[in-house]
């Protein structure tokens, strides 16, 4: 089945109310009632190295339908390959036990190698249990992965929907998740340095800044999590798992979309959770929880946690307003090794990204600049000297290597 046949055989709007494996929730029965989207505003250049152009109008002139998630589009705009099952049980090893990578929201993801031309890719299998509801999430996720490209988003090499079977081919990343390495590591594996720690917060900044300031219009991810952050042999961030992605706000006279509420719990902007209402600033808000984790190596939320430390954002709030306080939030792994202007900085960024006002919250550019200085301050002469903050809190002049 070609992908145009499989988009047009799909219905415009899945109703299903199937709960995601991955903690996803959905907090309505149903959907908002449609009504007409205003005119989109002429298509307008977009000043980066791949200009992304995505159509909210239909294929045949008809009206728009606020409730698609992804733009209506024909083989010829789909730069991913198509695969045969078969090629795919081949390249994983017929999706053996060790050949698996770890368990997606709709289904698991496995290592393979293409035959042609060898390359190491990851897979990911639908769950065929997944209804309808899955079904939509990996076609948003061809369509916005085929056509939004740079190096802060997962790469999406190509998809297979051969009968029922449904399958991504996404490049591989050999580190995993930022989950695996920040909030599941293991007593013999090495933390994460606060270096990198910054690092991975500019790329997956860097990511959200393309999807909201330059894809046109503009994308709102809707389910940015330490998981759906994964990183490669550099720790160079990159986006991943598009299957929640809409199409935002376009003009002065759309100010939201109106959506579902779906999401993992915790990492949920407020006024979404209460309204339904969706806009760039809700991906602010989950940036804002991705990199308190960044900072205190603790989950969103924690119910192995004391009763008032489960929270992760209403337990670190008090502490935003006295910076003495802010060592308090720093991940005991460090074991001290951090830049104290550094963490100022950082925990400034995260407090005015969970603003419970989305108006107040900074745009993604203006984190992305944050964070480019940040993390060029860490590594920008080699006799440069860091304030270190010993085990008990005391400043301590010390020679960092790259700012670990």
């Amino acid at each position: 089945m070609t992908l145009q046949s499989f988009f047009w055989a799909s219905p415009a709007v899945y109703l299903s109310n199937e709960r995601r494996a991955s903690r996803k929730f959905d907090a309505k029965n149903g959907l908002p009632p449609a009504t007409p989207s205003p005119a989109p505003p002429p298509p307008r250049k977009v000043a980066s190295d791949t200009t992304t152009e995505l159509s909210r109008t239909p294929a045949n002139g008809g009206t728009p339908n606020p409730q698609n998630s992804a733009p209506e589009a024909s083989n010829d705009n789909i730069a991913a390959q198509t695969f045969r099952f078969r090629e795919l049980a081949s390249a994983t090893k017929n999706f053996r036990p060790e050949s698996l990578l770890g368990d997606g929201g709709f289904g698991r993801v496995y290592k393979g190698r293409l035959d042609k031309p060898g390359q190491v890719v990851a897979v990911k299998q639908l769950d065929r249990s997944s209804g309808l509801q899955g079904n939509r999430e990996f076609l948003v996720e061809v369509l916005m992965l085929s056509l939004l490209h740079h190096q802060n988003l997962v790469g999406l090499i190509g998809y297979c929907a051969d009968g029922d079977q449904r399958l991504l081919v996404y490049e591989y990343m050999p580190l995993g998740s930022l989950e695996d390495h920040l909030l599941e590591i293991s007593p013999d594996q090495e933390p994460l340095t606060w270096y990198a720690r910054m690092k991975i917060a500019l790329g997956a900044a860097k990511g959200l800044e393309y999807l909201h300031e330059k894809a046109n219009p503009p994308v709102i991810f809707r389910d940015l999590k330490s998981s759906n952050i994964l990183l490669d042999q550099d720790y160079d961030a990159k986006l991943s798992d598009f299957g929640l992605a809409k199409l935002g706000p376009v003009g002065a006279a759309e100010l939201h979309v109106s959506s579902r509420v779906m999401g993992t719990y915790g990492y949920c902007a407020p006024e979404y959770a209460r309204t339904g209402h969706l806009t760039l600033k809700t991906d602010v808000y989950s940036y804002g929880v991705v990199l308190l984790e960044l900072i205190t190596g603790r989950r969103a939320i924690d119910t192995t946690r004391p009763t008032d430390e489960q929270n992760l954002v209403t337990w670190a709030q008090p502490k935003f307003k006295d910076q003495k306080r802010y060592r308090e939030l720093v991940d005991p792994l460090l074991q001290g090794e951090y830049a104290e202007i550094g963490l100022s900085q950082a925990v400034a960024v995260a407090a005015m990204c969970l603003q419970e006002e989305a108006e107040v919250r900074p745009f993604t550019t203006d984190v992305v600049a944050a964070f480019s200085h940040l993390t060029a301050a860490s590594t920008d002469s080699e006799g440069s000297i860091e304030k270190r903050v010993d085990g008990e809190g005391k400043p301590d002049e010390k020679k960092m290597d790259g700012d670990r």
